[in-house]
């Protein structure tokens, strides 16, 4: 396990969330830590307008708890928002620290996942799905694909058999406007997250030793055993109501 990004950038990412906005607001009250940190993801989500870009509340804010948990070295994190139709941008490329959209584009889902929508997600060999949940993006290799970056699974049983079974991010011909045009959706993968072949390249070396990438879509079998999004469950709960 790598170790964390500087301590120091952690501490301009999430401390002194509480100061910050009853300064902002001039309100003489004092925030808990949980209430400061669920504010300082709300005023991020909306200060880069990731609503308008396709990206819902409820999955940046299990991205953004997720993230202070997984323990990446880079303040870099990729949420591939497998909720969304496969013919829109639904990877977001988010540096926390400096609070910027480095780049959203395209990503493709596992060809048993679904045709234009991915519904279905597995751990198993050969399965051919997409498994959701937290990654780190590791080193990079030069394959069948050209150049290739290696994805760590994070969570036990299930995304841990990512070495298992070949799963990396690389560049496709599927992935593309064209592809979209001619078939009105995204091509799929093995259960990779393919990425298009103009970005690819600029989109690994974003990622590549040490940043995140967070597979999400609104399963309740996932929230439920994820280790690493048990206490961001808890706080999405409180404040997403139950017939979001």
């Amino acid at each position: 396990m790598m170790a964390g990004f500087k301590s120091i950038e952690k501490k301009k990412i999430f401390s002194l969330a509480s100061t910050q906005i009853v300064a902002t607001n001039n309100l003489n009250v004092s925030l808990t830590p949980e209430e400061a940190n669920e504010t300082a993801c709300s005023n991020l989500y909306d200060s880069l307008q990731l609503a308008v870009a396709g990206l819902s509340k409820e999955a940046f804010r299990y991205a953004w708890f997720g993230f202070q948990q997984a323990g990446f070295s880079k303040p870099i994190l990729a949420i591939a928002d497998f909720s969304q139709s496969s013919r829109h941008k639904r990877l977001y490329v988010i540096d926390f620290l400096n609070k910027k959209v480095l780049l959203n584009t395209y990503v493709a889902h596992g060809r048993n996942s679904g045709q234009e929508y991915a519904s279905k997600f597995s751990n198993a060999n050969s399965s051919y799905q997409s498994s959701l949940g937290f990654y780190k993006a590791l080193g990079t290799y030069h394959g069948k694909h050209g150049l290739s970056l290696r994805l760590q699974g994070l969570e036990k049983n299930i995304n841990d058999q990512a070495f298992e079974r070949a799963i990396v991010m690389h560049g496709a011909d599927y992935v593309s406007e064209d592809f979209i045009r001619q078939t009105g959706r995204l091509g799929r993968s093995l259960g990779c997250p393919a990425v298009s072949q103009a970005e690819h390249q600029q989109l690994i070396k974003l990622l590549r030793n040490g940043a995140g990438l967070f597979l999400y879509y609104p399963d309740a079998n996932y929230l439920s055993k994820s280790k690493i999004l048990h206490q961001a469950v808890a706080a999405v709960q409180r404040v997403v109501p139950s017939n979001s």
